[in-house]
């Protein structure tokens, strides 16, 4: 970046802008999650305190990527209370989006301690799954304000901060484009095809195609039930309509440089130097530093255009949490394990090793996360960032409409009936 603002003012800015976004349309359910806590078949065999000299067995989860990672935190933490317990921490691969299903399929069996998206906090509150944290004043004091709210419901905490990353933003080869050629979606395209080279974006996932109904003035998310969703990106009043983003979408994707593809394909064509830009996130920050060297770059989504003028890209965004399961048999021993894994010291770690965004303030304001190129474009992103706080009936039709979009509309239906079907779709209950 040209300007350096204060590394403190860096983190807490991504910290608000990322939590903001959806609270004026959000009610949370915590009626429902307070009769689930209270009301709960839990058989908890331990007390709220590790004792001494005992076998302690515990399962982890967390994403396949991080193995590596938490394996070393695990086998620091198992050196850190030596002689204190006679310790078996079995770490198993388990997707962090998809944690809240396979773990209410059957709680009493599912991990002592998981990693989670921030948006699975709601069901797994309700469930019974998560407890409130006990010495929340002390994490509260520790991370980014955004993140305790991501962890929290109704100002009581029931996760532990992990990620401050869980977001998007444009990565680039600085072989090819300048920082002025970045602002713009055309110009990238422009270059791109120039050199007979690719930029890509996933458009099979709804995440991404938020980005071009995001700053438009149409609208998506939450009702206040918690379930169902509400969506105008079939609009067609205002400056600004669902055809006129379909559209835009339909000429991005006429470009010839540009390919829809999901991550392996961006980071094989980074690998064989096919592609020179992409939208991704944190988690190929260290992967992008490797193949490009000198010439990796990132900054903010760029704008695109859209009715006759530029609009900024936006974004989903959110928080990486690791959750203790009340269902454990050694939740003392768990809640321990969760709090060390996310500490400053670990999370710092995780930076080094997974390039991604801390939550503990002091790891995000350290002078190697702030001269991130990734955590950089993350926090210039982060204006036009909203916590991802939506329905499951959202993917899939949205994955369907943006998927014809890319494929250049070849049935030729009419765009703004397959907008309508698409908002059917979000909307459903």
């Amino acid at each position: 970046m040209g300007k350096r603002l204060s590394m403190l003012f860096l983190a807490i800015v991504l910290a608000n802008v990322l939590s903001g976004c959806s609270a004026a349309r959000e009610e949370e359910k915590i009626a429902s999650s307070n009769n689930a806590l209270q009301n709960g078949s839990k058989n908890i065999d331990e007390e709220k305190s590790p004792q001494n000299n005992k076998d302690v067995e515990l399962v982890v989860w967390g994403a396949e990527e991080d193995e590596t990672l938490l394996r070393q935190i695990i086998e620091r933490f198992e050196e850190e209370y030596k002689g204190q317990a006679n310790f078996n921490i079995t770490f198993s691969a388990q997707s962090e989006a998809g944690c809240k299903d396979v773990l209410l399929a059957d709680l009493e069996s599912g991990a002592d301690v998981f990693a989670f998206a921030d948006d699975q906090l709601n069901a797994l509150v309700a469930a019974g799954a998560l407890e409130p944290i006990e010495n929340a004043e002390q994490f509260k004091a520790e991370n980014l304000p955004g993140a305790i709210e991501a962890a929290s419901i109704a100002d009581v905490l029931y996760a532990y901060p992990l990620t401050a990353d869980n977001g998007y933003f444009l990565y680039y080869n600085k072989q090819y484009f300048n920082e002025e050629d970045v602002k713009t979606f055309d110009r990238m395209l422009q270059i791109a095809a120039e050199n007979q080279k690719r930029i890509t974006m996933d458009w099979s996932s709804g995440w991404y195609v938020y980005a071009f109904f995001g700053n438009t003035g149409l609208d998506v998310g939450l009702n206040d039930d918690g379930i169902t969703n509400y969506c105008t990106w079939n609009g067609t009043d205002g400056d600004i309509k669902g055809i006129d983003i379909a559209s835009a979408m339909l000429s991005i994707a006429g470009s010839p440089a540009f390919l829809n593809t999901e991550e392996s394909g961006f980071l094989a064509g980074i690998k064989d130097g096919s592609v020179i830009a992409g939208v991704s996130g944190v988690w190929n920050a260290v992967t992008m530093k490797e193949v490009l060297g000198s010439n990796y770059g990132a900054a903010k989504l760029p704008t695109y255009t859209c009715a006759n003028r530029q609009i900024q890209m936006a974004s989903f965004s959110g928080y990486k949490l690791i959750g203790v399961n009340a269902y454990s048999k050694q939740y003392a021993w768990a809640s321990r394990l969760a709090e060390w894994i996310t500490n400053e010291e670990n999370q710092q770690l995780r930076f080094e090793m997974r390039g991604q965004g801390p939550a503990n303030i002091n790891a995000a304001s350290s002078a190697s996360v702030q001269d991130s190129p990734a955590i950089t474009a993350l926090i210039e992103q982060s204006q036009f960032s909203c916590l991802q706080r939506i329905g499951s009936s959202f993917w899939d039709p949205v994955s369907e409409f943006a998927t014809s979009m890319a494929a250049g509309n070849p049935e030729g239906k009419n765009l703004q009936e397959q907008l309508d079907i698409m908002v059917e779709g979000i909307t459903s209950p």
